[in-house]
């Protein structure tokens, strides 16, 4: 295609010059084209994707197989299909506390940022525009990479806004630029993921040496949200949301966060149910005792957003609650979960019969055939890979909610994977099935973000029970400016949504009992029938401050939740003194977390909050500093 499209865009002095030497350009006029594009020149029905690294070696990244629903992509490296978290480096000299590219690799990234321009000079190119973030506030972008990795183009149109070269008029500005330069893995980062960011005041860069979409085209495109939202004050949340429609035609707002594993996709799936239709709500994991409840009719879900949501500053109004819109046009989806047919029925009949291609990351596909989301690939030990990935374009979703609409956020849930907790084994499972919080407490827990039990996006293997941080909202691995910035901003983003309810809900475990995200959807049907509000008599101090209140008595469709679900310490095989215990290493990690933000550059409020921790403070000295609200008093 004529180089001469290159005129319609406003791009950087050396960006510019490189297009123009490039040996070839393709400017995507379809998705179409992009997917033929990712079977390689010939259209081949398997496609290796590699690349030079030496004079005498050549190393293939990735296996593109065209498959009957779309591309299935596997990378030769098994560490190449999960995001590595230590893989972003800050390349230019604004205010961050993430690692500066010059400090860990000894060199000023000016040098690296040439070389990489000089490499995609010679190369042949997809340069791709797309709209980051929602149709209300989106923000025009670019991805170049070499056209042989059409698929990470292609995954970036899904996940984000194709915009064809047709419809881009002269003066398109794009406000992030994704560069791909995957053999620099090899030679400059000793096989590791990189990514390195440049921002500047109207341009966000990322320079992406590697092709797993996680860091870059998923979380890249997040970092650069956040450094906007920085600069204009506002909030992209780590976080799914939903309409939820209850058999009575009322109508609740949820919007759930947490770290990765947190059950943020889970709270937009149907609640899963046994062969006779009956809901498992845990089984006890030493006597094997299961409880299990009859639920009839169940909320209608409306999805907002499955991981990224916008709360826009010129979307908020006078309710007191927090505008949000979906800061996506597709989902990145992990299916580990999906584990054989009809587990996730919605995604399974999406995927299998999409309306136009879709993309797979770590499933088993085979030429000719259709790619199947419970597939995964095998990983070198044998086991199925923990991190298998589908795109689905967010109008594929059945009932998705209108994305040039704001939602108003009734119930603000936060989830934490616990480890299971006896008196004998005492561990931090502790957190009952709803746990009412003042904003304060709702701020601390998203300020700490703990990753909690078994993390599955990140490691392969996870048995450690250790709880680690993932900090500010769950958003900060993403973020590349100063936690403190961030922290400040989530205060306010909270304390203004002072008519939001705000509640704990664990996954995996609550003391004794394994749960899986069973709590979790019946948290949400019960909540969704109450209109996002409890009532004052149901609930009861939590023994652990930080837990806020839990609900003394809980009834859906006439039935009561046992209250060992409810409060914890009431399980025989955990008791006050294994709570206590469980409590405590809670208690202990959020102090030891929150240290890092007692700096001058603090809210007051936020420093009265921290404080409130350090010195062990009862639940009513965070009621004084912020109402709880979503009560009644019947």
């Amino acid at each position: 295609m004529e180089k001469s499209l290159i005129d319609r865009f406003v791009l950087p002095e050396d960006l510019r010059n490189t297009l123009a030497s490039a040996e070839k350009i393709v400017f995507p006029k379809t998705k179409a084209q992009l997917v033929e594009l990712c079977y390689g020149p010939n259209g081949a029905a398997r496609f290796n994707v590699s690349y030079d690294i030496s004079e005498k070696e050549s190393y293939v990244e990735a296996d593109v197989v065209r498959c009957k629903n779309g591309p299935s992509v596997n990378f030769t490296d098994a560490y190449m299909r999960r995001r590595d978290p230590d893989c972003m480096f800050i390349g230019d000299d604004l205010p961050t506390d993430k690692p500066r590219f010059e400090d860990r690799w000894g060199y000023e990234f000016s040098k690296l940022r040439q070389e990489t321009m000089d490499w995609l000079s010679r190369q042949e190119l997809v340069v791709m525009p797309f709209m980051m973030g929602s149709k209300l506030h989106g923000y025009e972008s670019l991805v170049v990479a070499p056209v042989n990795a059409a698929f990470f183009a292609f995954a970036l149109a899904n996940i984000q806004k194709f915009v064809s070269i047709e419809d881009v008029e002269e003066g398109y500005t794009p406000r992030a630029i994704i560069y791909v330069a995957p053999p620099f893995r090899h030679t400059h980062f000793g096989g590791k993921q990189a990514v390195v960011h440049y921002r500047s005041e109207q341009l966000h860069e990322i320079f992406s040496y590697n092709l797993y979409p996680g860091p870059s085209a998923k979380k890249g495109v997040f970092s650069a949200l956040i450094d906007i939202g920085e600069k204009e004050g506002w909030v992209t949340n780590h976080a799914s949301a939903a309409l939820l429609q209850t058999p009575y035609d009322s109508e609740v707002v949820f919007m759930h966060e947490g770290a990765s594993g947190g059950g943020k996709s889970e709270m937009l799936e149907e609640v899963h149910r046994e062969s006779d239709e009956r809901v498992l709500l845990g089984e006890h994991t030493v006597t094997g005792e299961r409880f299990e409840i009859t639920l009839g009719e169940t909320c209608e879900i409306f999805p907002i957003a499955d991981d990224m949501v916008m709360a826009h500053r010129d979307m908020q109004d006078e309710s007191h609650k927090l505008a949000i819109t979906d800061a996506e046009n597709g989902w990145f989806l992990r299916v580990d979960g999906d584990n054989y047919y009809g587990n996730i029925p919605m995604y399974e009949r999406i995927s299998i019969h999409p309306s136009e291609p879709v993309e797979f990351f770590n499933i088993d596909g085979v030429p000719g055939a259709t790619c199947l989301i419970w597939e995964h690939i095998k990983e070198p030990n044998g086991k199925p890979c923990s991190n298998p990935r589908v795109i689905l374009p967010r109008e594929m979703i059945d009932n998705i909610y209108p994305d040039d609409e704001a939602a108003l956020v009734d119930v603000r849930s936060f989830g934490v994977r616990m480890p299971p907790s006896t008196k004998e084994h005492p561990n931090y499972g502790v957190m009952g099935m709803v746990q009412v919080i003042p904003p304060a407490l709702a701020w601390l827990w998203r300020l700490v973000a703990p990753r909690g039990f078994k993390n599955p996006s990140i490691e392969d293997n996870a048995k450690s029970n250790v709880m680690t941080s993932e900090g500010v909202g769950s958003y900060w691995p993403f973020a590349t400016g100063k936690k403190i910035t961030q922290a400040n901003m989530l205060l306010k983003q909270i304390t203004e949504a002072s008519e939001t309810l705000y509640v704990l809900i664990p996954n995996q475990h609550i003391g004794v009992y394994r749960i899986g995200f069973a709590g979790e959807w019946i948290a949400r049907e019960y909540l969704a029938r109450r209109g996002g509000v409890v009532k004052k008599k149901q609930l009861v101090p939590a023994r652990c401050p930080l837990m806020g209140y839990s609900l003394d008595e809980m009834k859906i469709d006439g039935q009561t939740i046992r209250r060992k679900f409810l409060r914890p310490e009431l399980q025989s095989k955990l008791g006050e003194e294994g709570y206590d215990k469980g409590a405590k290493i809670i208690t202990d990690f959020f102090k030891e977390e929150l240290k890092q933000f007692l700096v001058p550059e603090l809210d007051p409020l936020g420093r009265q909050i921290i404080e409130l921790c350090m010195k062990d403070a009862p639940l009513e000295d965070y009621l004084e500093l912020t109402p709880l609200k979503g009560v009644t008093g019947r």
